[in-house]
């Protein structure tokens, strides 16, 4: 089974530490949450349970693994680094005090880290999940340290894949299509959405992988038009369109793909509509290759789609990042302001939205010189949107 070796890690922090001393930063501090985790995973491999995480990287020194009150037996078995320390604001959204338990302060987090070195600036990474109570510690327990947003020094290490990395999505695509086949094979009008997602979940673990990739789309009729959405108990009908969407991770690195089915009939305009989603998805992979540039790519997108007539049922871009999450940076964008580069993985996330109805087609890619790597070239076809 594919996997990250543990000297990757290390190799990790080595080059983050290279970007904070460029960066003139005497520090990070990354934050996770057990939802959002993929920072805090990627440096020590340590997914937070209820609680959240933190990483304390500096320049020079080393790095400690920062948790809750709860979990330090758990970190000392998941994460790879040796230092780990307890701190009351990475505890359960529930606030218990912890009364007996010795915690630390940043202040004990600095001195264990950085020996006699000056904390003098401290960069900020996972600021989008970052907690009020992490921020206020930080100020009140680092009195007179200039902190600074720094997730573009730490995020550009994530986009250019170890081929450990791609070792897992390949491996974690090959899941996902086993738990996408056996819901083709399984699903029956009258079943529950919450029922379909069930198989998926059954493969998923009986499979390899280690969770889900995200939260799993099955849902029909209006929803189909979300371009995020939830199965509910909601029973699945004839004649409508049904949106599947699954992801399967292994060691922690996402998949999913994503396709229209139903059973029965839908109208010729829905049908249409799909139809033309797979000619655009199928439009989008040509333009991924290295050297491409990101935002003439959604340009490039964009202006096939209005070509085609399909210009008011677009919704967003067609390409996201993928990695640890499912959705990650970098997007392409018509604002996006880089190149392609060989490794970097991406989702071709293909969604439209019509009156009532909508359709994603989605799968994950490698890009290469001269083109990309699909991860997996399964369900890409008509042949298996309708089901009976």
């Amino acid at each position: 089974m594919a996997n990250i070796p543990k000297e990757e890690y290390f190799d990790r922090i080595a080059k983050f530490q290279a970007r904070i001393k460029e960066a003139g930063l005497d520090a990070c501090l990354v934050h996770g949450t057990e939802c959002d985790f993929a920072n805090i995973r990627y440096l020590t491999e340590y997914w937070p349970t209820f609680e959240q995480a933190g990483v304390f990287v500096p320049a020079v020194g080393k790095p400690i693994l920062l948790i809750g009150p709860e979990s330090e037996k758990y970190a000392h078995g998941r994460n790879v680094l040796p230092d780990v320390m307890m701190m009351l604001n990475y505890r359960e959204s529930a606030e218990p005090d912890y009364p007996g338990i010795p915690l630390a302060t940043y202040g004990d987090v600095v001195k264990a880290s950085m020996g006699r070195r000056k904390l003098k600036k401290l960069g900020l990474v996972g600021t989008a999940v970052m907690t009020k109570p992490t921020l206020d510690a930080v100020a009140a327990q680092l009195p007179g340290v200039e902190v600074v947003v720094a997730d573009d020094v730490f995020r550009p290490l994530r986009w250019i894949k170890s081929e450990n990395e791609l070792a897992c999505h390949r491996a974690a695509f090959k899941v996902c299509e086993k738990a996408v086949e056996a819901i083709l094979n399984e699903m029956k009008p009258g079943m529950t959405e919450l029922q379909v997602i069930g198989i998926a979940q059954r493969e998923i673990y009986a499979n390899g992988g280690d969770y889900e990739g995200h939260s799993l789309y099955c849902f029909g009729g209006d929803r189909t038009s979300n371009g995020i959405s939830r199965p509910t108990y909601a029973k699945i009908k004839k004649n409508e369109i049904i949106q599947l969407n699954i992801g399967a991770r292994v060691h922690g690195y996402s998949s999913s793909i994503g396709l229209p089915v139903w059973f029965g009939n839908i109208p010729k305009q829905q049908l249409a509509l799909v139809e033309f989603g797979l000619a655009a998805h199928k439009y989008t992979i040509k333009l991924i290759k290295a050297g491409a540039d990101a935002a003439s790519i959604a340009k490039d997108y964009t202006q096939w789609g209005i070509d085609q007539g399909w210009g008011d049922y677009m919704l967003y871009g067609p390409v996201h990042g993928l990695g640890i999450m499912e959705t990650e940076s970098p997007w392409i964008e018509t604002t996006s302001n880089y190149k392609l580069q060989p490794n970097m993985t991406y989702q071709i996330d293909t969604f439209f939205t019509g009156d009532g109805y909508g359709l994603r087609w989605e799968r994950g890619c490698i890009v290469k010189e001269g083109g990309c790597e699909i991860m997996s070239k399964k369900f890409m076809s008509m042949d298996y949107c309708k089901l009976d």
